[in-house]
């Protein structure tokens, strides 16, 4: 994004700053900042101190342009008075743990930094201009990366009610609490994050310029291309991985049963996991062991895979993972008892014995997870 947009611009940049996962060529005059995910890093504060301190050199007639995908509210962190970087990796992996989905956790991020929830624009005397790449579920710019440049229309009781749901006020860092309790009670030192209308934001813009519906339509378009007659279905594939999976296989054949073959079923979306084991794996591995039964138990020959489109499946080094009609019978035979593996969330075990893991690498972008069903 940053290539194509010095390419656009060319010498009208007098500044720019990449904020990435990984290291990476970035254009003449560019700063890079390698960030953490999915938890933030001292790396990550730093990009984020240095994105603030770009904001504030903008002046009234210059332009702060924002480019944005999945990933930016761990890569691009700054902590709110009285926070640290500890005490929101410790949230941020509390909840994910607990299996709290984006639009939760980014609700709680929000009101734990001095740069998401719209601080970022409030900084910038000028123009703002933000175009998105979405890796969330509906695409709401104020949620995808916690909207460093959108108005917030959540609260500190919207926050804290997070913090009670998953885990309760005695699970979480007493600090976290404290800070989120204060706004509730309207402390003026905890001001909430800039609302719709706020007079600060009134020059910020912003547009979404990729989703899911993009992933789905490249990936129907290339099974297309290989002769498959493809079924996009367009609800977006959400909750709890392991009984989504099981929901969501059965309704997908249901309606590929009029299809020919061969068929390929696409679909989008991000899952969760409430972790309770002591294993390793992510969500979309997690998604293909809780769907493996019902996929060997398809009459005819049936494969699913379901992958991150980042290439970063949970923390591990994998995309996500393939299960196909002899999952089972192989995993029996391999001694791999699959209840067990699914208990303990230890899915990437599973597949890396049976050879059955996507690896692709880090692909720099993030548009959720794909889902994709082969049927023969």
């Amino acid at each position: 994004m940053a290539s194509a947009a010095a390419r656009r611009l060319g010498p009208r940049i007098r500044a720019g700053l990449v904020i990435s996962a990984t290291a990476a060529d970035v254009p003449d005059g560019f700063e890079s900042i390698v960030g953490g995910h999915p938890l933030p890093t001292a790396s990550s504060e730093a990009g984020g101190r240095r994105a603030l301190d770009l904001a504030s050199s903008v002046s009234a007639d210059e332009i702060l342009v924002v480019l944005i995908s999945g990933g930016a509210s761990a890569l691009m962190a700054v902590p709110a008075d009285r926070i640290t970087l500890d005490d929101k990796r410790a949230t941020t992996d509390r909840l994910l743990r607990a299996g709290a989905d984006i639009h939760a956790l980014n609700t709680v991020r929000k009101h734990l930094s001095a740069i998401k929830g719209g601080w970022l624009a409030a900084r910038v005397r000028g123009t703002c201009r933000t175009l998105v790449v979405s890796d969330v579920v509906g695409d709401d710019p104020s949620f995808i990366a916690s909207g460093p440049t959108v108005a917030d229309a959540s609260r500190f009781q919207d926050a804290l009610d997070v913090i009670v749901r998953y885990g309760g006020e005695a699970a979480h860092v007493p600090a976290v609490v404290t800070r989120l309790r204060r706004g509730v009670s309207g402390d003026p030192a905890v001001p909430e994050t800039p609302k719709p209308g706020d007079a600060r934001l009134a020059r910020a813009h912003t547009a979404v310029i990729g989703s899911r519906r993009d992933a789905v339509a490249g990936a129907a378009a290339g099974a297309a291309a290989l002769g498959y007659h493809v079924l996009r279905l367009d609800d977006a594939v959400v909750g709890q991985a392991r009984t989504t999976a099981v929901s969501h296989l059965p309704k997908a054949l249901a309606l590929a049963a009029g299809c020919p073959r061969p068929a390929c079923i696409v679909s989008s979306g991000e899952t969760t996991v409430h972790v309770t084991g002591r294993g390793k794996g992510g969500r979309n591995q997690e998604f293909a062991l809780a769907a493996a039964p019902l996929v060997g138990e398809h009459d005819g020959m049936c494969v699913l895979a379901s992958v991150g489109t980042d290439g970063i499946d949970g923390p591990t080094d994998a995309a996500g993972a393939i299960a196909d009609s002899t999952t089972v019978a192989r995993a029996a035979t391999a001694g791999l008892p699959l209840d067990h593996y699914l208990d303990d969330n230890d899915s990437y075990t599973f597949f890396r014995t049976l050879g059955d893991l996507v690896i692709t690498g880090p692909t720099g972008t993030n548009v959720g997870d794909l889902q994709v069903i082969l049927l023969a």
